[in-house]
This record gives structure tokens, sequence and C-alpha cells, in this order.
């Protein structure tokens, strides 16, 4: 494994600049939101890993506001799509629509030819309409009457869920939790953090307006091409690569889990490792950079026991207890 007391950092170019591009998004993103850094962060991880995130918290504590302050800072395409029991897959991928002037059908495109596909309350909608975003996710594709077309790149969905209100809601089916790269938990702000949001409201702030707010874009497609390239070249050591697989592996053999983190979990884990350490300046992963991004990586791959449940058992404790135990390479 690379010594990380060694001086090795990036030589100066596009992916200096793209860094402190991304960077700057923290700052960005701070006009609009407040408090939210951890989320911030995982957003990006997702961009640079070409990965989706499932944001999950109550009501009321900016989600929606996060993923738009996200998109206009980035100068990228965004939509979004409210879920509801009554969408269908058609008002997500577009379909085809007949043309009386030319008397031929011509494909209308959905909200999902974006950059950063907002679904919020994705969990509102039958899985039949969930399953639409399902090649979208993987394949980066959409396919209408047999023919394949192409999203755009970057292409990011952020979907949001409530987790407190069951009623008229449809649970994610595991092949679908499992598309996402992150799962990000939005919390209730601090006593300190929410007497802020309430100052800059009195001040006039307007959530519905951020361009008033101050909020401009500050990286944009080229930047995430050149970040992206540079994750790519972050060195994965033999030990690293073991301890990756070894927390995947205890998530199977837990005696709270029912379904543990499968190798796809594993290889996520891995590609978000990477662009954490790349964003903190390395070019090389260390233990710490797997322990970070082992919570948003893994916690919606593991399914618990009903009886864990009862005693009060969360997929964060369990991936906690993991930590612990498993052997750190040195």
């Amino acid at each position: 494994m690379m010594d990380p007391t060694t001086d090795n950092a990036w030589p100066s170019g596009d992916a200096d600049t793209a860094r402190a591009s991304l960077e700057a998004l923290r700052a960005e993103i701070a006009k609009a939101v407040v408090g939210q850094d951890p989320a911030v962060t995982g957003l990006v991880v997702a961009l640079l890993c070409r990965g989706h995130v499932l944001l999950e918290g109550v009501p009321g504590v900016a989600k929606t506001l996060l993923i738009r302050t996200l998109a206009a800072s980035l100068e990228l395409d965004t939509k979004r799509v409210q879920f509801t029991p009554d969408l269908m897959p058609g008002d997500i991928t577009g379909s085809l629509v007949y043309d009386a002037r030319t008397a031929e059908f011509s494909f209308q495109p959905g909200p999902v030819f974006t950059n950063l596909l907002l679904a919020d309350e994705i969990n509102r909608t039958p899985p039949k309409t969930q399953s639409a975003l399902l090649e979208a996710m993987e394949e980066r594709q959409v396919t209408v009457d047999g023919t394949p077309r192409a999203l755009p790149d970057p292409f990011l969905v952020a979907a949001t869920q409530n987790p407190v209100e069951y009623e008229g809601t449809y649970p994610l089916p595991e092949a679908q939790l499992d598309r996402f790269l992150l799962k990000l938990t939005v919390p209730l702000p601090s006593r300190q953090d929410e007497i802020d949001v309430l100052t800059r409201h009195a001040e006039g702030f307007n959530p519905r307006d951020l361009r008033a707010a101050g909020v401009r874009p500050v990286a944009g497609a080229a930047d995430l091409e050149a970040a992206r390239a540079a994750v790519a070249k972050t060195t994965v050591s033999p030990e690293i690569a073991a301890y990756v697989v070894d927390i995947c592996r205890a998530t199977r053999e837990s005696p709270s889990v029912s379904l543990g983190a499968s190798p796809r979990g594993s290889t996520a884990l891995l590609a978000t490792s990477r662009a954490w350490a790349w964003l903190m300046g390395r070019d090389y992963v260390i233990p710490d950079d797997v322990k970070a991004l082992a919570g948003p990586t893994l916690r919606h791959r593991i399914g618990l026991r009903a009886e864990a449940e009862m005693e009060g058992v969360t997929a964060d404790s369990v991936i906690n207890a993991i930590l612990t135990h498993v052997p750190v390479p040195r």
C-alpha cells in the first residue's frame, strides 16, 4: 500500500482546476441551503462516479431545494418529475406521438432526457412506473418501440423519499435500490442552522428564485469530465481492494441481516472511495476513505431481519459494527 505520509500532490492542470471548481460548489450551494455539507459532498461524489443518489429525509428539510441549487451551480440541464400514483412510464421516458401533418409517428422525449433528473417522492408511484427508470439508470438509454435512445452525459437521477409517511407509497424494490450509488440522509437542522434559515427568510430569501439569492454556475460538464479522468487514475492497492471486499462480505454474514451487499456494492464502495480520495487531494485510497463512504454506499443494500428491526437495529449500526471488527490494512 502507498505511504500516505509521502508528498504526492497532483500536477497543475485540468484536474486541479476541476477540483477547485467542485469545491466551490459547497460555497455556492450554501447560499441557498444551510448545513447540509455531507449531502452536498455525496452528490459531488455521485457525479464523479456517474452514479445516482437517493435522498431520504422528513418533509421540509430542503431535499428538493438542494438538488435545484446543485443544478444551478453546475450549469447543467435539469428537470423535475413529481411522482404520483397515476404517473405512467411514458410520462418519464417519452412516447411515440402521431403527427397528423406527416401521417407518421415521432418520438417525443420525456423529462428523463436531461443531465440531472429530480425524481421527487419516487416511492409515491407504482412499481411499473418506478421500473421505467431502471434502464435509464443502468444503461444510460431509453428503449421505446424497440429503438434505444441514448441519454445525455452527464446523467444523474436524484430521487427523494419520505421515511415517515407510508400511506399511498410503494417501497422501492431491491433491484432498483441497488441501482442507486448512494443513499444520503438529510437530517433536521441544528438549532443554529434553523435560526440561520429563518433569518434568511426574514431578509427576503425566496427558495424559488435562486438567481436572486446569488447562486451562479461555478462548474460545468468539462470540469466533470476532467475530474472523472483524474479519479480514474487514483491508485487502489491490493490491500485496499481486499478491505472493501471484507467489509461487503461481512454484511452478508451478520446475524442481523437477511440480505447483504452484493458484488455491485463492492464495486460501488471502491468507486466512491476513489472519488473521495481525489476530492481530499490524494491520488491513492486509504482505509479512512473507505470508512467515510461505507455508510452512504451500503446502507440501502442491506436488508435487516424483522426481529433485528424490532430490537432497534439499523443498517447504519450494522455497518458501524462491521467497520469496528474488520481488520484495517496497514
